[in-house]
């Protein structure tokens, strides 16, 4: 009889558990996290899933960036889309000119009855996932934007600071012609994704203009215009060091970072993002420092721009659904969130409370020049036309015509001049036809 009624009181148990799983409202989420950074993820979702029952947050991974937008496309053609994708910056333009295949964040938001607190981003985050009224249409998630990274190791060998300050480009020549001479390595600044890092984000820093209407974020109609005094003036002086040895290039996406990595190099301009694994796997002490500027340049510096990925909703869900897309999303923009993700990734914390809540914590005295990339993103109280960033069609297209023309002008084949004024041509030719496919 005790028997019948241990097994009758498990059933119970079994059968209310498996109704609360079948009554839960499933939440499709398409993600490129791999590695430690989808467990990092998986652990933000499994925390909303633990906090209530009626829905329940399913990741599936699709690859890297690029295979992504791929599956986006083909799962929305056979009307399959999920609810939630996260898909890079360099789309951003492209979804919004896909009206039917997206709905806005804030949409979602209201006629769920949810809102997200106005200052749960900081508005350098926020304005490039914002409309021209300021709603968010896509969401800020993992967001990272360029840093300097220097090799203590390296800079005491060649008789410099170990703790340096360098602010400008001419400050930072001084030291990579120190490091040359003393032959304290062989490599004495690399880098990685040069038209992110050294070209966009030069602009951006100085709030100078990329593309006409400002830099795309106002219309499809927008031009190329970054061939400008600074960014020829910026290139040339990287092409001097070329010839004099001064700079490494490695290659367009990460082999800059891998070279640094081994010890090989002095200095880096990287994402801020790659502190995590530089941090895991140098066998040397390192440091960060903000991106060195042009001090007669347009009372320089502003903002770095961010870089990264975002979340988006799809269209073609029921309503019930998006409550739960809506309640999700509330979830990823509260700043305890926020500051987890933070942590756990090296991606920057998106509101002034995560950093504060973190830094709390005494994250950022543990892991010195943490704090740096959220300085120079913050560095203006709010990002002019200029320094939020570059929002324009098949982006990741125009990014690969720019690093081809820099290489020809690390190869001593072009001149900076002749390099930017034909990548700007070649580029104006992408946005045109992007033009006239967002029309039909």
């Amino acid at each position: 009889m005790r028997f019948s009624r241990l097994c009758f009181g498990l059933l119970f148990v079994l059968t209310l558990f498996a109704a609360r799983a079948q009554a839960a409202t499933e939440i499709q989420f398409w993600h490129s996290m791999d590695g430690a950074l989808g467990e990092a993820l998986q652990t933000l979702v499994d925390r909303f899933n633990e906090q209530q029952s009626e829905y329940q947050v399913k990741l599936a991974y699709k690859g890297s960036y690029d295979e992504a937008v791929g599956a986006i496309r083909a799962a929305f053609l056979e009307g399959k889309s999920p609810h939630l994708v996260q898909v890079y910056d360099l789309s951003t333009a492209n979804l919004l000119a896909s009206k039917q295949i997206i709905r806005p964040v804030y949409e979602v938001l209201r006629e769920a009855g949810e809102r997200i607190d106005d200052h749960a981003y900081s508005p350098a985050a926020s304005s490039y996932y914002s409309d021209s009224r300021g709603k968010l249409i896509g969401l800020p998630f993992n967001v990272a934007t360029p840093v300097l990274y220097y090799n203590r190791d390296i800079l005491k060998r060649a008789g410099l600071d170990p703790n340096p300050s360098y602010t400008t480009w001419y400050d930072l020549q001084e030291a990579l012609l120190k490091v040359r001479h003393t032959g304290a390595t062989g490599c004495a600044l690399t880098t990685t994704m040069p038209a992110w890092v050294l070209l966009e984000n030069t602009l951006t820093w100085h709030s100078q203009e990329f593309a006409t209407r400002n830099n795309g974020f106002d219309g499809l109609d927008a031009k190329l215009s970054f061939n400008t005094r600074l960014a020829i003036r910026h290139i040339s002086l990287l092409s001097s060091w070329v010839k004099a040895e001064l700079f490494t290039y490695a290659g367009r996406r990460d082999e800059g970072a891998a070279m640094f990595k081994r010890g090989e190099c002095a200095f880096l301009t990287a994402s801020s993002s790659a502190y995590a694994n530089i941090d895991h796997e140098a066998k040397f002490d390192f440091g960060v420092l903000p991106m060195p500027y042009y001090k007669d340049i347009n009372n320089a510096p502003y903002n770095t721009a961010v870089g990264g990925a975002g979340i988006w909703v799809m269209g073609g869900r029921k309503p019930a659904e998006y409550k739960g897309v809506a309640k999700f999303l509330v979830y990823l923009a509260k700043p305890a969130t926020q500051a987890q993700w933070h942590q756990a990734t090296g991606y920057l914390p998106l509101s002034r409370a995560a950093y504060e809540l973190t830094k709390k914590t005494g994250f950022y005295d543990q892991r010195p020049g943490t704090e740096i990339p959220i300085q120079t993103v913050t560095h203006a109280n709010r990002p002019t036309a200029y320094s939020r960033g570059v929002r324009l069609g098949n982006y990741a297209l125009i990014r690969a015509i720019i690093d081809e023309e820099l290489e020809a002008v690390w190869a001593q084949k072009k001149s900076p001049k002749a390099a930017l004024d034909t990548a700007v041509k070649r580029g104006n030719e992408v946005l045109r036809r992007f033009e006239r496919g967002s029309k039909l």
